[in-house]
């Protein structure tokens, strides 16, 4: 059995998964996370959720082809439905928005879905400061971002586990001293949220062209709102000032080469 090939992003996923995880695979493709996960020994189990029956069928083939079937279980569904209370303690979710995979997780835990959950490994297309939010709100607490890219898109993945007052994991300390980074001037929460309690003490290279272009975006819709006379224009443009201002500020406190 030839061991499923993966992508530069789904290989960063498999990564954050714990050894020996019961793994539930969210929106599930053509489920090669969960066969990577259970061929490498990071799950010894999995279930591959799917909604849309076209990934659903090739999931099905691809695990029978493996011949897994003993050990994956291919299921038709929407979100965390597919899944049975105390079925799962690490959960993936990649390739939505974060709004939505937020809704998918809130949904969840009102249901129990989320009950022996201990890891969730997240990597929302778009809306990652909505999803940090929702972890922080619920009692998750991130233990590593990562952010690369690959075939000209940028992705994040966010790995949080549930806060232990005991061991000192919680959000308080994350974010107390993901601030203290901003030196003389700390990170506002709202910038953390944005950008990345983890990711804005590293400024990788791809963190910075993520905000700068950020930074160019928002300089556009600036132009454009300059040319309103609309009430809401002024307030909306304020706004954005400050905002370009938060991201140039993260940016300018850069590590410097030394010479």
């Amino acid at each position: 059995m030839n061991n499923v090939k993966l992508s530069q992003r789904l290989g960063l996923l498999l990564e954050q998964i714990p050894h020996g995880s019961k793994l539930a695979d969210i929106g599930s493709d053509h489920a090669l996370l969960p066969l990577a996960a259970v061929q490498t020994g990071r799950a010894v189990s999995a279930v591959a959720g799917e909604v849309n029956p076209g990934p659903h069928r090739a999931a099905e083939k691809a695990v029978q082809d493996a011949g897994l079937n003993d050990r994956i279980s291919v299921r038709r569904g929407d979100g965390l439905e597919v899944l049975q209370p105390e079925e799962a303690d690490c959960i993936t979710i990649a390739g939505m928005g974060g709004a939505l995979i937020a809704s998918i997780l809130n949904r969840g835990n009102m249901e129990g879905k989320l009950a022996a959950v201990r890891t969730l490994v997240l990597q929302p297309n778009v809306g990652e400061d909505i999803l940090r939010r929702w972890l922080l709100d619920n009692g998750w607490v991130l233990t590593a971002e990562a952010l690369l890219e690959e075939d000209g898109k940028r992705y994040e993945v966010l790995t949080a586990v549930l806060e232990d007052t005991a061991t000192g994991l919680t959000n308080e300390g994350l974010y107390a001293d993901a601030a203290r980074a901003g030196g003389e001037r700390p990170y506002s929460m709202e910038t953390l949220l944005h950008m990345g309690p983890w990711l804005i003490r590293q400024k990788g290279p791809v963190f910075v062209a993520k905000w700068q272009d950020e930074i160019s975006k928002l300089e556009r819709i600036l132009e454009s709102l300059s040319r309103s006379e609309l009430e809401s224009a002024e307030s909306k443009r304020t706004e954005i000032t400050a905002r370009i201002r938060e991201i140039t500020e993260v940016l300018a406190c850069l590590p410097k080469d030394k010479p």
